[in-house]
């Protein structure tokens, strides 16, 4: 029985010694995805200049002609159901309710097709900046990230595991100078100057 009790005791003290020995080889970053698109020069004013383009000439010709649609196949249906045959008549009213649908949901319609739009302009920022995320995941050595905006506002993590801002050095983008001015007193160096605009 003490044989017994020795092996457990001995088994108990190697996992909380291989845990405690692991946890102090954990290292946290934060990366914050929308912080980093807006440092990307010209993006923010670019996407929506091209939202509100795609959003007056595409959706909204196409909510016109919806609208123009439906009010023909309304009128039409009107006129001709009477004498229409009972299976076409049944098609008509599907095809009519199936409009009459897609207009009194065209909000949720035209915020899922906004959503569509925005995120194919930014998939190829996003591409390169999980690119360079990956690569600075692995030269830092992190054991995990957190998204930003799950972090307490009351306690500030370290700047110096502030993800968001070693992915912009490292794609080069242009710091704001609050967070330059804190990436300097926390490096004692400066963060290299931007790529010149192409």
């Amino acid at each position: 029985m003490k044989k017994l009790l020795f092996v457990c005791v001995a088994v108990a003290a190697s996992l909380l010694f291989t845990s405690t020995t692991k946890a102090q080889a954990v290292k946290i970053g934060y990366f914050d995805e929308q912080l980093t698109l807006s440092w990307f020069p010209g993006l923010v004013g670019k996407v929506d200049s091209v939202m509100n383009s795609y959003q007056t000439d595409s959706l909204g010709v196409e909510y016109q002609y919806r609208v123009s649609d439906y009010v023909k196949k309304d009128s039409t249906f009107k006129k001709d159901s009477a004498t229409m045959p009972a299976k076409a008549r049944e098609l008509a009213l599907k095809e009519l309710n199936q409009s009459r649908y897609v207009l009194a949901n065209w909000q949720t319609y035209a915020q899922q097709m906004m959503e569509q739009k925005q995120e194919s302009l930014l998939m190829p920022y996003k591409q390169r900046m999980f690119e360079a995320l990956k690569t600075v995941i692995a030269e830092q050595k992190y054991t995990y990230v957190l998204n930003a905006t799950a972090l307490s506002q009351y306690a500030q993590p370290p700047i110096l595991d502030n993800l968001s801002i070693r992915v912009a050095l490292k794609l080069k983008l242009p710091l704001p100078k609050d967070f330059d001015d804190a990436w300097k007193a926390a490096t004692g160096a400066a963060a290299p100057a931007a790529a010149p605009k192409k």
